[in-house]
């Protein structure tokens, strides 16, 4: 592996250009002032104290900079890997215990670890375990969690997490009349302020004149000034203390320094699932958002390397008080509109939030949590999308009960479970497809060589001669079911004598297809038919020749195309059989 792909930052940092050093300093600044409220929040949904929001967001991002091969992706703390967390670890320990913090330390390393060795494999073809309707229903089913999760907070309650999410629901439903009625209504005007900031403040301040970056960028600190107005309210008006508004409290200042991890051998073999699960979900969240951004610029991602370097990035997290961390979608995008251009954006950011975490840290003990709440809630809000398992429905129904299925596993049982549950069900899905591949009767299109579905158009067909094309590679999954469908082609056309499959679709056909072919070709022969093959790939046709198939085909043939087989069965002089 060259230099350059292992490391990638000296593609940039040693020929860094001038005219690049703006918008990476803007999109630093900028990421900087939406990460702080994010971490914050997101490190309590962990069920960590805040502080350790702001050391998941320092080393871990400084080293994704340098090691990405994204140059706008942005690393740290992200909702879904939190809940993830929280999850995780509430059966070993107490949220906010040391014994807690230990262990999300603990399973930050192991998420690194486990990303180092599937890059170092060259693994990254994991991100494909995960269909679409099974990362749509994860984060539709994981994002109405985390705003159940956070509920308590906005109705300023005590509410027990519990092991199972209905049973988070019962204990908050059972909490409700202890509501606190200050805290409700500063987390119903924080989320309202959240919504508004969006798209309707956007669109108000572009009225007035300011330029669509301007306004954007007003829209996007909205979160940072909701915290400011927050801790003003406490300091001002001492909701805290006359009104029981809950604070984050106690803020150390500083940087942690080197951190280390519980080590209790039990609790590291019981957190490999979670761990698992946290480097799926992660890598794919990840390697999507940085396809999909770098592909504006023309720019592309190499996925082993992002393991890699996520997978450092989660080590250094679990060494530096943070906890397990992937590249989030709303920052990224922040990244790339801000202009950031190479990973020195995400170093300076990096060490914006050092600085406050070393120099500014006390003054967010007086930050209300329903502030924070209220963050988690509408960020991720937008990500609950039935509209998506409607529009599944409609285009398969498969795909649509898929996603129906990983909401509900997710919602009912947890989600390392949920997702769990939805990569069985979409592989079982494939195989239930692939057990029933689609096979054409064909025929010609009249003055062509093409030849197309019978019932699809209007082809010419030829007496005692089948055309079946078959649209699926064959395995021991499928062979049965192709071989049923043939055969009872053979007992409907008594006149039959020759069968021709057309292989165009077919990409590999494993030793149990093999024999299927073998046996059918001896058992039409058998009843007076021939079975022919045509259009087998080049491959196909290699692993055919190993194992001397063409003499269990015999009398049949091979032949180049299907004219060409239908030339020679209609009584045309032979040709040559060799495959393409």
């Amino acid at each position: 592996m060259k230099l350059q792909n292992l490391l990638p930052f000296t593609n940039w940092l040693f020929r860094y250009e001038r005219k690049n050093l703006g918008g990476d300093i803007t999109a630093g600044l900028i990421v900087t002032v939406m990460l702080i409220p994010q971490s914050l929040a997101y490190a309590m949904l962990a069920g960590l104290p805040p502080e350790y929001g702001l050391y998941a967001s320092i080393v871990p991002l400084f080293v994704y900079g340098l090691l990405g091969s994204s140059r706008v992706l942005s690393v740290g703390p992200v909702a879904v890997i939190s809940l993830m967390t929280a999850t995780a670890l509430a059966p070993f320990a107490e949220p906010f215990s040391e014994q807690y913090i230990k262990l999300a330390l603990l399973l930050a390393i192991m998420t690194g670890v486990i990303q180092l060795v599937l890059g170092a494999f060259r693994a990254g073809f994991v991100a494909n375990l995960l269909s679409h309707p099974v990362v749509a229903g994860f984060i539709t089913g994981s994002s109405i969690l985390i705003v159940i999760s956070q509920l308590k907070h906005i109705f300023g309650v005590q509410a027990a997490a519990g092991h199972l999410p209905y049973e988070a629901v019962i204990s908050l439903a059972q909490a409700l009349p202890g509501t606190n009625w200050v805290t409700l209504a500063m987390g119903a005007s924080a989320i309202a302020l959240l919504v508004l900031m969006r798209s309707p403040l956007r669109k108000l301040l572009k009225r007035v004149g300011l330029s669509e970056g301007a306004a954007q960028l007003v829209s996007r600190i909205g979160p940072a000034l909701l915290v400011l107005a927050g801790m003003g309210a406490i300091f001002f008006f001492g909701l805290d203390a006359r009104f029981g508004v809950k604070v984050v409290g106690e803020f150390p200042t500083g940087l942690p320094g080197l951190t280390l991890p519980s080590l209790d051998l039990p609790v590291i073999g019981a957190l490999v699932p979670a761990a698992l699960a946290i480097v799926l979900a992660g890598y794919v969240e990840s390697v999507s958002v940085g396809r999909s951004l770098g592909a504006k610029r023309r720019q592309t991602i190499e996925p082993n390397q992002e393991l890699l370097a996520l997978g450092a990035a989660n080590v250094a997290s679990g060494f530096t008080g943070g906890f397990p961390v992937t590249g989030g979608f709303s920052r990224s995008v922040v990244n790339y509109d801000a202009g950031a251009n190479t990973g020195l954006a995400s170093l300076i950011t990096a060490a914006l939030i050092a600085a406050i975490a070393l120099f500014l840290a006390p003054m967010f003990a007086s930050l209300p949590q329903v502030v924070l709440a209220a963050t988690v809630i509408v960020a991720v809000a937008g990500l609950v999308n039935f509209k998506e398992l409607l529009r599944l429905w409609r285009y398969s129904k498969a795909d649509g009960a898929l996603m129906g299925v990983t909401i509900l596993a997710v919602l009912g049982l947890g989600v390392e479970i949920g997702i769990g549950v939805g990569v069985g069900a979409s592989l079982l899905a494939y195989i239930a497809r692939s057990s029933r591949p689609h096979i054409a009767v064909v025929g010609r299109l009249a003055g062509s060589e093409h030849f197309r579905n019978v019932k699809r158009h209007a082809v010419e067909t030829f007496p005692g001669l089948l055309l079946v094309r078959i649209d699926e590679s064959l395995f021991f999954a499928n062979t049965r079911n192709i071989v049923d469908r043939l055969t009872r082609q053979v007992a409907e056309q008594p006149e039959l004598r020759h069968i021709v499959l057309i292989f165009s679709a077919v990409n590999s056909v494993d030793a149990s297809a093999l024999e299927a072919l073998e046996s059918l070709a001896h058992t039409l022969r058998g009843l007076g038919i021939t079975l022919h093959l045509a259009e087998v790939k080049g491959p196909v046709m290699d692993r055919f020749d190993k194992v001397g198939f063409t003499q269990h085909l015999a009398p049949g043939r091979v032949f180049l195309s299907t004219q060409r087989a239908v030339q020679a069965l209609r009584g045309s002089p032979p040709i040559s059989t060799r495959a393409a």
